[in-house]
């Protein structure tokens, strides 16, 4: 257990920031990957730096002559992860990449890298990383530069940046939505009457918390639940579905308020797919086993088994006896734990359609949640449904949904709440949540919330977590993310009560008004049943704008120092991370052109 534990913030960044983790190698290392010197090449010019020079850059931040040029490249964002290192295990790390260039992946990925260092090779990559790892625990691109085989290096930063303007074209996509996101969404309806009493603060109801153990023996999975309950239970059984690598706790706080208002709350934990899980695969990590593909066909499975046998336990002499309404059911998923509740809630899952979408979007394209999804592509089906007509409502918080479903989220027609977060660098707004919210036939609610992230939701007590840990993908937890559970408490007890008598009294906590009323701090949050026409449209532009890295790259053509500008401008900007954005979208695009112009003019 203690290797794992030294080595578990590697393995939650090389599964949760891959992407990100690869633009550091594939472009940032482009500008810094030689022994000694670099020649930086763009179309007929060319110069020379030291990798003396980029060290100091990192250090204090000061740029030499060499480096001037670049000024508008060598942003205080680019500085950071210069000068950062993390401390690993080599031995999983080396296991973790071995398996990685063992795939088609891996030799897709290399080529990727290679078009932008003409005169290396896949052999000196894959000999830089080793020697790396063999030579200290601590990971940092400086580093990685000091050992590549070669005393020089040539970078041809307009292939570069074209690699990098495409990469996790997703979340660009989401980040350069985000302002019109808060205006189009922003409400325009008059304040409505709340009722005289606060849904965010917990009910009156005494909490008991159990712990049951159920064996599957058809699946050989012993899968454990935490049930919180009052004395007097009424309304629906929650039942609550985790995200990748967390656990049935990741939800706590969520559980223990909806239980003091009398429903009774079952917390499942997937044996195949939760931390216990990637601790036991952690001694000899591969990157095929870290989500098992079967992973997407048992979590539903999970859910189903588990109401049956609350149903049969509702039914026995015992504490319990009467606690479980299985016959009236609402879930709540974080995550993957998203794509299990609109699996159960009637969504097919279209594997025929995600396999053409993971051969054709090339290592670099891809968003973490890509990578993750793109695990279920093994599965020997075209399509499979899991529909539990126990299920009536649906919650998906940040949920993978992506290319999962194809088409079919049409077939969900029972009610469901999504809560998408701005910034979620996992899984990004659009591909994974707006455009799905798209096809939902059912009455449906989407909640934005400006400024948070993918675990912004997550127990106050996950904030010390490897994934609150990250450096590469942003994560607003903690005390800073107050304001989402604060939402989250509300709005789920308002949406789970519309199942019961006391439905047009929690009706008001529905609505535009109020959610945007809990707004605080840097954190925002909007709310709409249907997306307004002019985002619509945006999303629109935004899916056909940005190019997509397909397994048919179109090489760049002619040379075009106006061309190979934009370029680095969207790549800049790719490399910024998060803030909270109140700007218009062209005022974004007029200030980067007026920032960067005259760096290319001094070169031209």
């Amino acid at each position: 257990m203690k290797p794992f534990l030294k080595s578990s913030p590697l393995i939650i960044k090389l599964i949760s920031s891959l992407s990100t983790i690869l633009l550091s190698v594939g472009f940032l290392s482009s500008p810094v990957s030689a022994a000694e010197r670099l020649i930086l090449r763009l179309g007929p010019l060319q110069q020379t730096v030291t990798v003396d020079e980029l060290e100091k850059f990192a250090n204090t931040g000061e740029l030499s002559t060499n480096l001037k040029p670049y000024s508008f490249l060598f942003t205080p964002e680019v500085k950071q992860i210069l000068s950062q290192h993390f401390n690993i295990d080599p031995l999983i790390a080396e296991q973790f990449l071995a398996d990685l260039f063992k795939n088609g992946d891996g030799d897709k990925l290399l080529k990727q890298i290679n078009s932008a260092l003409p005169e290396s090779n896949s052999q000196q990559l894959k000999q830089a990383l080793k020697l790396l790892l063999q030579q200290t625990s601590q990971l940092s691109l400086i580093n990685f530069v000091r050992v590549y085989p070669q005393e020089s290096l040539t970078v041809d930063l307009s292939q570069a940046a074209n690699l990098a303007v495409q990469l996790n074209g997703s979340f660009l996509q989401s980040q350069l939505l985000v302002p019109h996101l808060a205006d189009a969404l922003k409400s325009t309806s008059p304040p409505v009457i709340s009722p005289n009493f606060d849904p965010t603060v917990p009910g009156q109801e005494t909490i008991v918390t159990d712990t049951l153990i159920f064996n599957d023996t058809s699946r050989q999975r012993k899968i454990t639940v935490d049930v919180y309950y009052a004395k007097k239970t009424q309304g629906p059984l929650v039942v609550m579905s985790h995200g990748f690598a967390a656990d049935r706790k990741f939800l706590r706080y969520l559980g223990r308020h909806l239980a003091s208002y009398g429903l009774t709350v079952v917390s499942v934990e997937h044996p195949g797919s939760d931390i216990h899980a990637l601790v036991k695969t952690a001694a000899g990590l591969k990157l095929s086993q870290i989500l098992p593909p079967d992973e997407f066909i048992n979590r539903p499975q999970d859910i189903s088994f588990i109401l049956t046998q609350l149903g049969l336990l509702n039914q026995e002499d015992s504490p319990l006896n009467g606690k479980f309404n299985t016959e009236k059911v609402s879930i709540i998923g974080h995550s993957f734990g998203g794509y299990t509740a609109l699996a159960l809630a009637g969504a097919t899952l279209d594997l025929k359609n995600l396999r053409r979408f993971c051969d054709e979007n090339l290592p670099l394209g891809r968003s973490p949640a890509d990578w993750l999804q793109c695990a279920a592509a093994e599965l020997p089906y075209s399509e499979r449904k899991f529909k539990d007509q126990r299920i009536k409502q649906v919650i998906a918080i940040n949920p993978i949904i992506g290319q999962l479903f194809g088409n079919n989220l049409s077939q969900v027609k029972i009610p469901t709440l999504i809560l998408s977060s701005s910034d979620d660098g996992i899984t990004p707004i659009i591909s994974h949540q707006l455009q799905p919210f798209k096809q939902l036939s059912g009455d449906k609610y989407l909640i934005v919330a400006l400024g948070a992230t993918h675990m912004s939701v997550t127990d106050i007590s996950n904030s010390d977590s490897a994934m609150g840990q990250n450096t590469l993908v942003r994560e607003i937890m903690g005390v800073q993310a107050e304001p989402v559970r604060h939402l989250m408490k509300g709005v789920s007890l308002g949406f789970i009560q519309q199942l019961t008598s006391n439905a047009s009294q929690y009706q008001p906590f529905l609505n535009s008004t109020y959610v945007e009323s809990l707004s605080e701090n840097k954190i925002k949050f909007r709310l709409t049943t249907q997306l307004p026409v002019s985002l619509d449209v945006w999303l629109n532009v935004l899916s056909l704008g940005t190019p997509q890295i397909t397994a048919r790259p179109q090489p760049l053509e002619g040379f075009s120092l106006s061309r190979i500008k934009q370029y680095f401008i969207e790549a800049k900007y790719l490399l910024i991370k998060p803030q909270y954005s109140t700007h218009k979208l062209d005022a974004l695009f007029t200030g980067l052109l007026d920032s960067y112009f005259h760096p290319f003019d001094d070169w031209s």
